[in-house]
């Protein structure tokens, strides 16, 4: 009899939250590229993009300087926190 259950992972869990794969839209896939990652994968590109970039901001580190491709994630704010990033990705995750 087949189960309505979400497949199990090797550790006995479901997969979801972070390891659950996500689509990005297209402003979210000029930074991490298309296709389908999990949550964690997604924020983990676009930081090492910021750091490749130099988008931290110099004086205060929580600052993050958007450049063309940034401020399309951050629906055209010059600059956000880092305490915002999660919730620009996840506007931009289908």
């Amino acid at each position: 009899m087949p189960s309505s259950k979400p497949p199990h992972t090797a550790k006995g869990r479901t997969s979801g939250g972070l390891a659950k794969p996500v689509h990005p839209d297209e402003a979210l896939a000029a930074l991490v590229g298309p296709g389908p990652l999990p949550r964690s994968e997604v924020i983990k590109k676009v930081w090492q993009y910021i750091h490749q970039h130099g988008l931290q901001d110099a004086q205060n580190r929580r600052n993050l300087n958007a450049d063309d491709k940034l401020r399309a994630l951050f629906g055209g704010k010059p600059q956000a926190t880092m305490f915002e990033l999660t919730k620009f990705i996840n506007q931009h995750l289908k």
